[in-house]
């Protein structure tokens, strides 16, 4: 999200430079709608990629103190790894650096890269050290309500293998700001795919096994090669982008200058946007901890990041893809000065989400167990595994509709140059989590089990996107709330028609489904999912919403308005 700060200063230089498309060459649809439907297939190849990875995972870990000890190893790393290389880091620099490109000598904004590169390289190498030296602390502070100090003694020996990712995927963060403003997109997205890739061939047998028989590594073979994985996913990310950044010029001699001015220009803009662009994660780690607690059932960790790593499955493909095509939009309509078209802009953004993400909230909540069951259910993913992430996913989902909502609404702040309002409600979030997963853990433990901090973390998402629309409708006027709710009515009445297919599809399942194989299973779960969509899309159609046909602009091309200049239109 922090890309939003970047436009209003790039946009200019990449028109001059060829590089962008003058306003008023696309309607505002067909520009939004044919960024997101390429974003939407490379973001689709990392997702499937990454359930490849955390079904590996799955397969030979399970929800098991072993599963719990690595998800928690990775987790804490991949947090600070938002907070220190990616988070508000591509807002502060790329305007800094485009100004630069557009204003100094060739040389010298090279040089700021350079610069930034190693600064960057030196902050997240000492914070590497100390996160290795200080594992068992770190870890500690994770898991104090745990019973069992030796259940955690795994976690303390994954995290000091992973925590030295943070230096790689920062600096891979860094190395992808500099090729976007080179507009060079599509290798820096595509490398979460290698990193996948890396992680699903150290979980073959034939490569953990003889490696962890040579360290002498024994029961824990599965995640210690699972950690390496991750170590080695991470570097050869950047190793894929330092080539690129050459060949455009960069040149990367070491150079650490913490007092440069560009550089201390970053760091302000830095600032501000940390814990709006990281609370989501922040959040999760809240979920992390209470999910340590003796109340939990064991394997309460594994079965909340595989839950939530399914609906990130849908929020990813979906309402990131859109977020990221509306991002320069926005930006530009507020710079102009356009409020009333960027309130439509974004009416609009949020009907097509929501005509994506309530559906396939209504499916994983009604199909949860056939679905975790066709793509988990192997090897040590037993039937107990199922049920405690199927329970999990079950309050993951309620959210779903706000989470993508909210993709949408901060870029509205951003776009105003407003990064403080959204990093304020992200705080006041996480202390409403908190007091949340503190009040559920007491008094709702039996009733909720391990699906508690997914609750918690679904009512602070509603309560961050109410908040955050209900100050900007203050400050700026009418979002067009009516039309919203109108379209919002309308999925709704849809969603139900998908929710009577589903659920009777439902109970077939659990009279049909022990007794089929596992591809089988697969396709009738397939078969169910269509018919599902069908009847959702069919009444969609009978009630003419005009978000089906903004959907089905996602499978095509948009083509270049006839009418030179022509203004966005909605």
């Amino acid at each position: 999200m922090g890309y939003v700060i970047v436009d209003q200063f790039c946009f200019k230089l990449l028109v001059q430079k060829g590089l962008a498309l003058e306003p008023g060459r696309l309607t505002l649809k067909g520009h939004i709608l044919k960024s997101a439907s390429a974003i939407t297939l490379i973001t689709l190849i990392s997702r499937i990629c990454g359930y490849l990875r955390d079904q590996r995972i799955a397969l030979l870990l399970g929800t098991s103190p072993a599963a719990d000890a690595f998800i928690l190893a990775f987790r804490i790393p991949s947090l600070v790894r938002r907070l220190a290389g990616e988070g508000a880091f591509g807002g502060s620099f790329i305007p800094i650096f485009s100004s630069y490109l557009r204003e100094k000598p060739r040389d010298e904004a090279f040089g700021l890269a350079r610069t930034v590169f190693w600064d960057v390289a030196a902050i997240l190498t000492v914070l590497a050290v100390l996160g290795v030296v200080f594992s068992r602390q770190v870890i500690y502070i994770f898991t104090m309500f745990s019973a069992s100090e030796v259940h955690w003694d795994l976690a303390v020996s994954l995290n000091r293998v992973m925590f030295p990712c943070v230096i790689f995927i920062g600096l891979s963060a860094v190395a992808a700001a500099i090729l976007n403003c080179f507009q060079v997109f599509a290798l820096p997205a595509a490398t979460p795919v290698v990193f996948n890739v890396t992680m699903v061939i150290f979980s073959l047998g034939a490569v953990y096994k003889p490696l962890m028989a040579r360290l002498h590594i024994g029961l824990s073979a599965p995640a210690v090669a699972l950690a390496i994985a991750v170590l080695i996913g991470s570097a050869l990310q950047i190793v894929l982008l330092i080539p690129a950044l050459l060949r455009h010029g960069v040149r990367l001699e070491p150079a650490v200058e913490f007092r440069d001015p560009g550089v201390q220009r970053i760091g302000k803009l830095m600032g501000p946007g940390v814990f709006a662009a990281c609370a989501y994660q922040i959040n999760l780690l809240l979920g992390t901890f209470f999910a340590t607690s003796p109340r939990m059932p064991s394997g309460s960790v594994s079965s909340l990041y595989v839950a939530e790593r399914l609906m990130q499955l849908v929020l990813g493909t979906y309402a990131i893809a859109i977020s990221t095509a509306l991002l320069p939009t926005l930006s530009h309509q507020a710079a102009a000065g356009k409020y009333d078209e960027m309130k439509r802009t974004f009416g609009f953004s949020l009907r097509i989400v929501s005509f994506i993400t309530i559906p396939a909230a209504v499916g994983l909540i009604l199909l949860r167990e056939p679905i975790i069951q066709v793509l988990f259910q192997h090897g040590q993913f037993a039937a107990r595994s199922t049920a405690l992430t199927a329970n999990a996913l079950f309050y993951y989902a309620l959210g779903l509709p706000a989470y993508g909502a909210i993709w949408l609404i901060t870029p509205m702040f951003y776009s105003t140059q407003d990064t403080r309002t959204p990093a304020r409600i992200s705080v006041y979030m996480l202390v409403a989590n908190l007091v949340l997963n503190a009040i559920f853990l007491v008094a709702f433990y039996r009733t909720l089990s391990n699906g508690s901090p997914a609750l918690a973390s679904s009512i602070c998402a509603y309560l961050n996107f109410g908040t955050l629309f209900f100050i900007f409708h203050q400050r700026h006027g009418n979002l067009g709330t009516r039309g919203i709710l109108r379209s919002l009515a309308k999925t709704a009445t849809c969603a139900f028609a998908m929710a009577a297919v589903a659920l009777g599809s439902r109970i077939f399942w659990h009279h049909r489904a022990d007794a089929l194989h596992v591809a089988e299973k697969a396709g009738l779960l397939c078969l169910i999912i269509l018919a599902a969509v069908a009847a959702y899309l069919g009444l969609a159609r009978l009630l003419r919403c005009e978000e089906l046909d903004e959907f089905l602009l996602l499978l095509q091309r948009a083509e270049p308005s006839t009418v030179p200049g022509a203004e966005y239109s909605a």
